[in-house]
């Protein structure tokens, strides 16, 4: 289970990327205990040994870490720029804001909303946007603000004007909670935060209207679902988190949507969980995932 906010008091993560070289973890070690604090988890990868590329989380506990927070960034900029190596560091005890997008489908949502009340999602979540409305009574017994943003027709501009005008300077990240439309690569460049999705595992083999009816007609044995970051290219960010579940001959349509359902929440949910607690690292098309 995610830690509480109050928990994670003075404790800051550390991402550091970059060409891989001998020194880089003495370097970060060292750089922790001189400004007096203690590791608490430290995971890294290197993809080549020689000539690759490093990728480092480390997540530490300084007292009072707000006040020492410009000192030990300077002291990064300084250790870590001889190396080439590019660095982002975190309170974990300030939750990320994340905004949530919708369509009529509700069991992306529902999971998110209801994780988020047990503690289990280190966010706050400042807003729900739908372009319908069958949700907008479960999202506020929740307390979370709803808006209604009709996107109707092939001209989507007034609606991602509209959606960009909310989330403007109120969100650290977007999750499309099973939102049924496709967002232009003006729409991700101006909402200018990371963006996840979640979609069945069925792409490309059966595209469009219906997937698990014509699975069921295919004969399928597995179903999954993908959550992965969105990019301009439709479908085929990188990829977080996936899974699958197995199925039967004996299984309707229906009842393959339902177990698609389910792995659809669970993936999503480990993907918002670790992009919220920075264990997630985009390299290229691919994602180091410290879980």
């Amino acid at each position: 289970m995610t830690l509480h906010s109050n928990a994670l008091r003075d404790h800051a993560c550390l991402i550091v990327h970059g060409p891989d070289q001998p020194g880089l973890v003495a370097a970060v070690t060292g750089l922790i205990t001189r400004n007096k604090a203690n590791i608490v988890t430290l995971d890294q990868y290197s993809d080549n040994p020689e000539g690759g590329a490093f990728f480092q989380r480390v997540v530490f506990h300084r007292p009072d870490l707000s006040a020492a927070m410009p000192e030990l960034e300077a002291d990064l900029e300084k250790t870590l720029g001889p190396y080439g190596m590019t660095w982002q560091l975190t309170d974990q005890s300030a939750p990320k804001r994340m905004a949530i997008l919708a369509s009529t489908s509700d069991h992306c949502l529902l999971e998110l909303l209801w994780r988020h009340r047990r503690g289990e999602l280190n966010v706050t979540i400042p807003m729900v946007i739908s372009n319908h409305t069958n949700t907008a009574e479960d999202v506020r017994s929740f307390g979370i603000p709803f808006f209604h943003v009709p996107s109707q027709g092939p001209d989507k501009s007034a609606a991602e004007a509209e959606i960009v005008k909310l989330l403007a300077g109120n969100v650290d990240f977007v999750v499309l909670a099973r939102y049924m439309q496709i967002l232009s690569d003006d729409f991700l460049t101006n909402v200018g935060v990371p963006v996840i999705n979640i979609h069945h595992s069925f792409l490309p083999a059966f595209i469009g209207a219906g997937p698990y009816k014509k699975a069921k007609e295919r004969g399928v044995k597995l179903i999954g679902a993908t959550s992965h970051y969105v990019t301009k290219d439709l479908d085929e960010g990188p990829i977080i988190e996936q899974d699958v579940a197995r199925v039967t001959h004996a299984m309707s349509a229906g009842d393959l949507q339902s177990r698609g359902a389910y792995v659809e929440r669970a993936v999503l949910s480990r993907a918002v969980q670790w992009h919220a607690e920075d264990r997630v690292i985009r390299h290229g098309n691919q994602t180091i995932v410290f879980t």
